[in-house]
């Protein structure tokens, strides 16, 4: 295409899509019920309750509309789908049925306004999504399997409702200090959620897991308050981008809301370990000093590293004796970061949050390291057969 057709095809889509956009509940209805009656082999690639699962596509949709324009953004991502699309048994030929559903039910829902330019469009920009989703899929399949199944060999509840699992994997399961994995359960079927690994590789392959449970969350009740030791569970390959650079010669700073410590202790474990930091800073942050559910394991790691400097933060505890407030207040009163390598944790609006004010304070885009799970969400123009719900922090 031309630089000129480009440009019109990216007009026609987006003011198709502007047709249908307020009747989002009724759309998806229509994209399954066509997708499921032409393709009733692809239902089982979807959880057996969908109520969600329609929200999702919408939202992914619109998602994917907004960044059809920013090619450098939008196709690492879709890369990135099609390899986690892996471990659900995606071929070629479903995204064929996936398109072929989607178009029937803009061009329903567009009525008399839909004409064969639209038609045009919409089928050359799913075309290259599936071809980037596709491609990265097939590239990744000649290196690691599509997924795991991991042995629970330990479960320990450290509140109400939060568990520490220890996992082992039935193979060698490659990831690094700071990456996350996709967890589905035999009571959940094709319900994967994502959950930060809470340690460094260790020579003995174990991984372990924070696992908060949330209000309907059906992967993490099911992991704090059911998962027993000898259960099977499955994970996908190890994903995200909040890793440790080849060489670290700058002082650290860590900051971790809630179960966001999971993959920060794996980070310090790491740091520890190789790099010996002249100082590496870390803020936990919780909202009572009883939901610090970690602070033995950080004090062992703070008593091998003395230059690990920890600090508890809480937040609604007037009780408490030492550091109050939120983190986002907390941490740039207590020092200046600006020639300091950052990794941020946690809920998504505490680590953009977080994120602002280091950046406020000097810190460049290239030394704060975080990762999100909203964008992949709005990305999965397929539908949502990507792991979506509750935050793996």
């Amino acid at each position: 295409m031309t630089d000129d057709n480009s440009q019109d095809n990216l007009t026609l889509i987006r003011e198709s899509f502007a047709l249908v956009q307020d009747r989002a509940d009724k759309l998806t209805g229509h994209f399954y019920a066509t997708l499921f009656l032409h393709n009733p082999e692809v239902r089982q690639f979807f959880p057996p309750a969908m109520d969600l699962q329609r929200d999702r596509l919408f939202r992914a949709l619109a998602g994917a509309v907004r960044m059809i324009d920013r090619p450098a953004e939008l196709i690492p991502f879709l890369q990135q789908l099609g390899r986690d699309h892996r471990k659900y048994g995606v071929q070629n030929a479903h995204y064929d049925a996936v398109g072929a559903a989607l178009l029937s039910t803009l061009r329903s829902f567009a009525g008399e306004a839909w004409t064969a330019a639209h038609e045009r469009a919409w089928t050359e920009a799913y075309r290259q999504i599936a071809a980037a989703m596709s491609a990265a899929a097939e590239e990744e399949a000649g290196r690691t399997p599509p997924f795991w199944l991991a042995e629970v060999v330990g479960h320990e509840l450290r509140g109400p409702d939060l568990a520490v699992l220890t996992l082992r994997p039935n193979a060698p399961f490659p990831y690094r200090a700071g990456q996350y994995t996709t967890v589905e359960t035999a009571r959940w079927p094709k319900v994967w959620r994502p959950y930060s690994i809470a340690n460094a590789p260790r020579r003995d392959g174990l991984l372990t897991l924070h696992v908060r449970a949330v209000p309907a969350g059906w992967v993490s009740n099911t992991l704090v308050h059911q998962t027993q030791v000898g259960d099977v569970l499955r994970l996908g390959p190890g994903r995200g981008t909040m890793t440790l650079p080849d060489q670290l010669s700058r002082r650290v700073v860590c900051v971790a809301g809630g179960t966001g410590l999971a993959p920060v202790k794996a980070l310090a474990e790491e740091m520890i370990s190789r790099h010996r930091p002249l100082t590496l800073h870390l803020f936990a942050g919780a909202r009572r000093a009883s939901d610090l559910y970690d602070l033995d394991g950080l004090r062992q790691l703070a008593a091998v590293f003395p230059r690990l400097l920890l600090i508890p933060v809480v937040s609604e505890e007037i009780e408490y004796a030492g550091v109050q407030g939120r983190l986002p207040e907390v941490v740039p009163a207590q020092g200046h970061w600006a020639e300091h390598e950052v990794f941020v944790a946690g809920p998504d609006d505490m680590v953009m949050t977080m994120v602002e004010r280091f950046q406020r304070g000097g810190v460049p885009a290239e030394r704060l390291h975080y990762d999100l799970t909203t964008t992949p969400q709005e990305l999965d123009i397929t539908s949502g057969l990507l792991d979506t719900g509750a935050h793996y922090h």
